[in-house]
């Protein structure tokens, strides 16, 4: 009898979701109306859950799962799982670390150069057919340089090195803060955030927001200053997102690049109207390259711990 694994999130790669069903009996608890019943049925039989980093899994979840041996985290964060629990019922729980690296940093670089270069507000301008109505040079803003601005980066774990190397090559210099110094990177390190700000021109939120939660509110934002940019492609909640509203309303900084936000999906309303500021959802890892990968480290995680073993990308065991 095939293992019965419990999804709370779709998977959107055909081929990962093919090589579940073959491998799994799979309950997708998302496709289910009432989700609660559903779990009083059939929670006995699941011994692994996938879900993302974003939906996570609480305890009182885990606690209606007796059979459970792994949960797979089809992301890297881990913010939403009760890790402390999961240690203490010995669970192991698993991410797939190192499979979203590149594309977040890549994605990180282009909310920097889109932000610095007004790429979104002038594609609006043009698309409108605005600059037929007004060809004249001084219809729009002169846009910032990227090259050479200070980058300070927060959170120097794979996603901030990648970040790191990537603006270096635009001859830009790298400060970064996170918990403790790194003896490995040639980058100089900042132990207080505020000063990072203020020594930087772009600020880039790199962090896993486990052990924090609003770092970045009105006093970082200020001393990130008038001329400065914040790029967020780690968690929304490192934010205080109504500071950032307001410092972006008065200008206090100059431009922001969002890919993550507190209440996903639902982005401030006030930042919609805003030419200065570039919005994504939720997607640096949204590539079909890594989405395979990351799915191909969920059958891994799920593979070893069924078998007894302890998952190579184990968090908690």
């Amino acid at each position: 009898m095939k293992p019965h694994i419990l999804q709370l999130n779709p998977i959107l790669v055909p081929a990962i979701n093919e090589r579940l069903q073959a491998l799994y009996t799979m309950h997708r608890l998302f496709e289910q109306p009432d989700p609660d019943n559903y779990i009083r049925r059939h929670g006995a039989l699941m011994r692994g859950v996938i879900t993302g980093g974003h939906t996570g899994i609480s305890r009182s979840l885990m606690e209606r799962l007796p059979a459970l041996e792994v949960v797979a985290v089809n992301g890297v964060g881990t913010d939403a799982v009760d890790l402390a629990y999961a240690r203490q019922r010995g669970l192991p729980v698993t991410g797939t670390f190192g499979a979203l690296t590149e594309d977040v940093a890549d994605l990180a670089l282009a909310l920097l150069l889109a932000v610095c270069r007004n790429l979104c507000a002038v594609d609006r301008f043009v698309r409108a057919g605005t600059w037929v109505r007004q060809p004249q040079p001084s219809a729009l803003p002169l846009a910032r340089r990227f090259s050479g601005l200070r980058v300070g980066i927060v959170g120097l774990g794979r996603v901030g090195r990648a970040v790191a190397t990537r603006v270096a090559a635009f001859g830009c210099p790298v400060r970064y803060t996170d918990l403790r110094e790194m003896a490995d990177v040639p980058w100089t390190f900042e132990p207080q955030l505020l000063q990072l700000a203020h020594d930087s021109d772009a600020l880039v939120l790199c962090a896993a927001a486990d052990q924090a939660e609003g770092i970045v509110d009105a006093a970082v934002l200020d001393a990130l200053g008038p001329r400065g940019v914040l790029v967020n492609v780690a968690r929304g909640r490192l934010v205080r997102e109504d500071d950032l509203v307001q410092a972006l309303r008065e200008r206090r900084i100059a431009g922001a690049g969002l890919d993550v936000f507190v209440d996903e999906p639902n982005v401030p309303p006030a930042l919609f109207d805003m030419n200065h500021v570039t919005l994504q959802a939720h997607r640096a890892s949204a590539t079909e390259e890594t989405r395979h990968a990351m799915g191909e480290l969920v059958l891994e995680s799920l593979a070893q711990a069924l078998a007894g073993q302890r998952p190579t990308h184990s968090l908690t065991t």
